[in-house]
């Protein structure tokens, strides 16, 4: 089959509501890679301690854990675009708070711990509603599409905030790359008023926000396929999504480099990542969901061993853009997935659900942390690739082969014609 404009993941951007959620999207992105990473070395300059670095993790994305679920459940009751304006200038809030305790020099660990908190919190009732507001901005037939579109501004943001990470913190200190974080959110959110919020207001229920939680849980176990992807994704978060983690200690400790060894490994990543969405959007509808989860989630694991038995720096930073591709791929095929499979009426619980996937990598960053502190950093990331591979290609088989065979069979047609 031949591409075209209209079979690739660029005709998301005939929409307009897209186009802005896509700007608006990659504004936040930055904000919020910057954020996450940038936490995590200023809590390695605050301590030496690898469990302190799991702990902020945990912090950060443990909430989502708790929360996450009833960030769903109110998806299904509100305007989702007023809910994210709203958790978008919060954000906003929370950097520009930890730049002032920076610049003021009186942070110490637990204000960090303490804001990531806040921000895991914002998190569980940002994602769910900015999730489901994909499928409802463009056609089913775009929607993998537009996710793939979506994910390039992570690509993007992967790739910029590692090469100016220590530019910024080198002219401006760590201070600086907060309040420069601060103003993304900011814009952000200016961007997000330039929608309508009609379309994203749902429906009122008199069903309790108990009830429709359980009412989310029982549409998953009438769905396997759904139930396995988000058990996977939880899993995988235990063990293989949390190796963001230990970065910082291969960079100051394997490497024995600083914050400019620390972005060069981030931007392999980061770019590793961004040619894997360039080939997702490339191929549009050509995309086989349930086949490339498979294949890139069990090479993702792989490379993850590859990039923990790496002790040479180069060697590390190639092993770690395939980390990001494939990481890219499956992260991806999943959301594609889920998006697709869940009924629209369920679409804000079940993506709340789904951010357990956030939830158990905090749990994961502190598994991992713990474990480079007992047996290295190498031994942990190991065990962790190891386990995911055998984890997906488990759920591959077990799952998600029926699905392959539609595939296939949906491809056959569009190759003939």
């Amino acid at each position: 089959m031949r591409l075209t404009f209209e079979n690739t993941a660029f005709a998301a951007f005939r929409y307009r509501e897209y186009r802005i959620f896509w700007v608006a999207a990659a504004f936040s992105n930055i904000g919020m890679w910057t954020l996450i990473f940038g936490r995590l070395w200023l809590m390695r300059t605050l301590t030496d301690s690898e469990f302190m670095l799991g702990l902020e993790t945990a912090a950060n994305l443990g909430p989502v854990l708790i929360f996450s679920m009833w960030g769903g459940v109110l998806a299904d009751r509100v305007n989702r675009l007023k809910l994210v304006r709203v958790t978008r200038l919060m954000f906003a809030a929370l950097a520009a708070l930890t730049g002032v305790l920076v610049a003021t020099d009186v942070i110490v660990p637990w204000h960090l711990i303490a804001i990531s908190v806040g921000t895991g919190i914002l998190l569980s009732f940002d994602i769910p509603s900015r999730s489901a507001m994909v499928a409802t901005i463009v056609p089913k037939e775009h929607l993998a599409g537009a996710i793939a579109m979506y994910s390039i501004v992570f690509g993007v943001a992967a790739i910029a905030g590692p090469a100016l990470f220590a530019p910024l913190v080198g002219a401006l200190g760590l201070e600086g790359l907060f309040f420069i974080i601060a103003a993304a959110y900011v814009l952000t959110t200016a961007s997000l008023m330039l929608m309508s919020p009609a379309g994203h207001k749902m429906e009122s229920s008199r069903v309790s926000a108990w009830r429709g939680l359980t009412e989310g849980f029982g549409h998953l176990r009438e769905n396997r396929t759904i139930a396995g992807l988000i058990g996977l994704g939880i899993f995988g978060g235990l063990v293989g999504l949390s190796y963001q983690t230990l970065i910082p200690v291969f960079a100051d400790e394997i490497f024995a480099g600083g914050e400019h060894t620390y972005g060069n490994l981030l931007l392999a990543a980061g770019a590793g990542g961004l040619v894997a969405t360039l080939a997702i959007v490339f191929l549009g509808t050509l995309v086989k969901p349930a086949l490339y989860l498979t294949v890139s989630g069990s090479a993702f694991g792989a490379a993850l061993v590859l990039f923990a038995r790496s002790d040479v720096l180069v060697l590390a930073a190639f092993a770690l853009a395939f980390v990001g591709a494939t990481r890219t791929v499956y992260q991806t095929m999943s959301q594609t997935l889920v998006q697709t499979l869940v009924a629209p009426e369920y679409r804000g619980r079940i993506l709340g659900i789904s951010q357990f996937t956030w939830g158990a990598s905090s749990l994961g960053g502190l598994l991992m942390g713990a474990l480079a502190q007992l047996y290295g950093a190498p031994f942990a990331l190991t065990l962790g690739g190891t386990l995911m591979s055998g984890a997906v290609l488990a759920v591959g088989v077990t799952l998600l082969r029926p699905l392959w065979a539609m595939e296939r069979a949906a491809a056959e047609p569009e190759a003939s014609s």
